[in-house]
């Protein structure tokens, strides 16, 4: 979003009507008198909002950069306009919020001047392809949808925040669609480096960037710090829910909500990112689980204890990244692990960025019980490779390739998955 003097004016609008300060005489040597915009930069000169450069020019023909504009929406809030201005603030602190976030602005406080829910959301379109060997041949199974995201967030007070996300999905193939369903409604509460998150809420294993766990859980959060972290979460996630039946219509797994318990730390300087976690669930789903996987859990136990470690190191573009995970009460397929390299930044809001990445999976479905991944998945073993890249502005496109081995039928497995994504 380039904009020149254009943009200042707008500015100029937010304190025009919110200040009955006069403009002084042209301040910039190069503005000549009768300039259209003339006035106007004069007022946000003399209201602190714009001061051009040290040689006494504006350079108004000059494309300002998105934080260069975040700058001028930062001094305009300080203003607290009312009325229709604050209507106009709030559209343009809605689009530069992140650049307003880096200037120091929080959030929280930007909040204070715009309406009392926010809006933000996706749609994505995906497709995937997998093809796997087995003793019957080869199984291909082909998916085409797409997702339709709402995210929400309305401020309470100073303190609280109810955040909230709605998805919908439509089968291409088939034509048929889902209505809006909640995934998550929670309240989240900041208190200095302290933050409570109560509710159903994002259940996402931070320390090994969703190995474990992507998902949603109802309960209670508590994190406390800024680059040393803790967090403890406890409460009932719903993903053992599932009855499993086989070819017969003949029940295999009881499906069970889990009761969970689990906790991280971590420490994080942007270089360098080293973690751990464990992670507690109950559910009688765990006990059917020694006969449906040829026996490979302990027999008669209602629970999965899984403890996880991770770290990555950033050099510039390219980071190396790594984690481990072990579930102590599975006799076999105990553990998961994945390590890899990535190099660049996809950054949605950065027209023309990309990154590129590949790594090796071990993700085992009594581990990773609802993993992140899209190629590689519960079950499998092998190299995954990821391309991402920004043709415009709020937009990604997404290409993934996953060859290996199904641990189960213990044969080749291929995977190739692609995603669009519109961001809003």
């Amino acid at each position: 979003m380039k904009k020149t003097v254009a943009a200042a004016l707008t500015a100029a609008f937010v304190v025009g009507m919110t200040s009955t300060t006069f403009a002084a005489a042209n301040p910039f040597s190069d503005i000549p008198a009768g300039h259209w915009a003339l006035k106007s930069v004069e007022k946000l000169a003399a209201e602190g909002v714009v001061e051009g450069y040290g040689d006494g020019t504006y350079r108004g023909d000059r494309n300002i950069t998105r934080y260069e504009m975040a700058q001028m929406i930062a001094k305009a809030m300080a203003k607290n306009p009312t009325g229709a201005t604050k209507a106009e603030l709030d559209r343009l602190a809605a689009e530069f919020r992140d650049e307003l976030d880096a200037l120091g602005v929080r959030v929280a406080e930007l909040e204070k001047y715009s309406d009392k829910v926010v809006w933000n959301g996706e749609l994505r379109y995906r497709y995937r392809n997998e093809r796997v060997k087995s003793d019957f041949g080869k199984i291909k199974t082909t998916r085409n949808w797409l997702l339709m995201r709402l995210d929400p967030t309305a401020t309470v007070n100073d303190h609280w925040k109810v955040k909230a996300r709605l998805d919908a999905t439509s089968d291409m193939k088939e034509d048929s669609s889902t209505n809006f369903k909640l995934k998550r409604a929670y309240a989240q509460g900041t208190y200095g480096k302290f933050q409570f998150n109560v509710g159903k809420m994002e259940f996402y294993t931070n320390v090994d960037d969703g190995m474990l766990i992507d998902d949603e859980f109802s309960g209670f959060q508590a994190i406390y710090g800024d680059k040393f972290k803790v967090a403890l979460m406890a409460g009932r996630w719903s993903g053992t829910d599932i009855d499993v039946k086989g070819a017969d219509g003949e029940l295999l797994v009881k499906g069970d909500p889990a009761s969970y318990q689990g906790g991280e730390i971590s420490y994080d300087n942007d270089k360098l990112y080293i973690g751990a976690g464990f992670h507690h669930f109950r559910s009688d789903y765990f006990s059917t689980l020694h006969d449906t996987f040829g026996r490979r859990y302990n027999k008669n136990t209602h629970n999965a204890s899984v403890w996880v470690v991770g770290a990555h190191y950033n050099f510039d573009k390219l980071q190396i990244r790594g984690a481990y995970a072990q579930n102590t009460k599975a006799k076999d397929w105990k553990k998961s692990f994945t390590a890899g390299l990535a190099y660049g930044d996809a950054d949605r809001k950065k027209p023309g960025t990309w990154d590129i990445s590949a790594d090796y999976r071990y993700v085992s479905p009594l581990v990773s019980l609802a993993p992140t991944y899209d190629a590689a998945y519960a079950g499998s073993k092998g190299v995954e490779f990821i391309l991402r890249y920004v043709p415009l502005y709020n937009t990604r496109v997404e290409l993934q390739y996953f060859t290996g081995k199904d641990l189960v039928t213990e044969k080749n497995a291929r995977v190739f998955f692609s995603r669009v994504s519109w961001f809003f």
